[in-house]
């Protein structure tokens, strides 16, 4: 990939690098909920205004984040675009092996099934 170029994959690099951090889910969690304004998204997390825009900005490069300016007042509101991305990356693991210990299960079926048609093809052949 040259210099410039987007990997597929970086949209998703980004939301997860984003989710990393407790105080930045807590932060989708609450825009998740309702629109809130920077000054109460800090008070509401314990954190200075420089902390939380620090993190508001990861949020925002992630593309999490919508800013509103209504008089002096900045609200936030949450766009759920990199969470569909989350999700579907997600889901990809949830694939026809099954969840749980059903997954090593259904494996271990195919597996054997996988071994009995590869010695059915050597049947009556010369190994040498």
């Amino acid at each position: 990939m040259s210099r410039g170029e987007v990997s597929e994959w970086e949209p998703l690099d980004r939301a997860l690098s984003a989710l990393a951090n407790p105080h930045r889910r807590e932060i989708v969690y609450l825009l998740g909920l309702q629109p809130v304004a920077i000054h109460q998204l800090a008070a509401m997390r314990g954190l200075s205004l420089p902390a939380i825009n620090k993190h508001i900005g990861v949020l925002e490069g992630a593309g999490f984040i919508a800013r509103h300016k209504t008089g002096r007042t900045t609200f936030l509101t949450l766009n759920p675009a990199p969470l569909d991305l989350v999700k579907q990356w997600v889901a990809l693991f949830d694939t026809h092996w099954g969840r749980g210990e059903g997954t090593y299960e259904n494996y271990s079926d195919y597996l054997r099934v996988q071994d009995g048609n590869n010695r059915g093809k050597h049947r009556g052949k010369d190994p040498l």
